[in-house]
């Protein structure tokens, strides 16, 4: 990749483990020790620009796992209440109108962005809460007086799926699989590991969202062109796969990170 990617790949790298959040926040936000029993299971998670989901193999079939909530889709919205509490998914969504600066969601439009790109300047405009430069230049956010990286909240958000995967399977979690829209570059896609990194899991593979829909369908021993429609909560994305000797390649994709509902 080119040199401009590396240095915006090794900025995001950095900048994780870095800020302000990592030193003062971590302590009051990590989680207890668990005392399950270590698992090997390998979850795959959707995380998405609205919800996000996890699930794992039971046999040759995928379990889409309920939340604490009793739902199979969680809100991939992060918050701090008034006591700078955190709230991650349902709780974060409820209260979202009373404190709206305080409450992120959408980030994943943000992730591996810089913050003169114009897709995060469009973004600016249509949420409450403050989107900043970060000093490497990267867009970041704003709440409860601290910044974090798009990467910090993703990290918020699957934390929330790891524990919803342990308990379930009764066992701890730390290797995953996540999903990305087929269109992530380099900085976007090693964004998304770095908030896997951050959420104490090791992610085994970035995979393009349209090939898990086509794996899910049983594509697999199909030969040729398929067009993978995907409408979801704030995003539309179309792409164009061809499977050749159960290998998956996207020739083409496009879509409007704005259109969705």
């Amino acid at each position: 990749s080119s040199l401009p990617t590396f240095k915006s790949l090794a900025g995001n790298a950095s900048s994780s483990l870095s800020s302000p959040f990592m030193g003062h926040k971590l302590a009051s936000l990590v989680r207890p020790f668990s005392a399950r029993p270590a698992g090997n299971d390998v979850i795959g998670i959707d995380l998405g620009t609205t919800n996000s989901c996890v699930a794992v193999m039971e046999g040759k079939n995928a379990k889409v796992i309920e939340n604490a909530e009793g739902a199979r889709t969680t809100p991939s919205v992060v918050a701090f209440n008034p006591k700078g509490e955190l709230l991650v998914g349902t709780p974060a969504k409820r209260q979202a109108v009373t404190n709206p600066t305080n409450t992120l969601f959408g980030t994943k439009r943000l992730i591996g962005r810089r913050f003169d790109d114009p897709q995060t300047q469009k973004e600016i405009g249509m949420v409450p809460f403050k989107i900043v430069r970060a000093p490497n230049g990267d867009a970041w956010v704003e709440a409860n007086g601290q910044q974090y990286s798009p990467s910090q909240v993703g990290a918020f958000v699957l934390t929330k799926m790891k524990e919803t995967a342990e308990a379930y399977l009764g066992k701890t979690v730390s290797k995953a699989v996540v999903t990305v829209p087929a269109y992530f570059n380099d900085a976007q896609r090693q964004a998304t590991k770095d908030a896997g990194r951050i959420a104490g899991l090791d992610v085994q593979r970035i995979i393009n969202e349209p090939t898990a829909a086509a794996l899910s369908y049983g594509l697999t021993n199909k030969e040729g062109l398929i067009a993978v429609f995907d409408l979801g909560g704030g995003t539309f994305d179309v792409s164009i796969l061809e499977i050749s000797n159960g290998v998956f390649e996207v020739k083409a994709t496009n879509g409007d990170t704005f259109l969705g509902g």
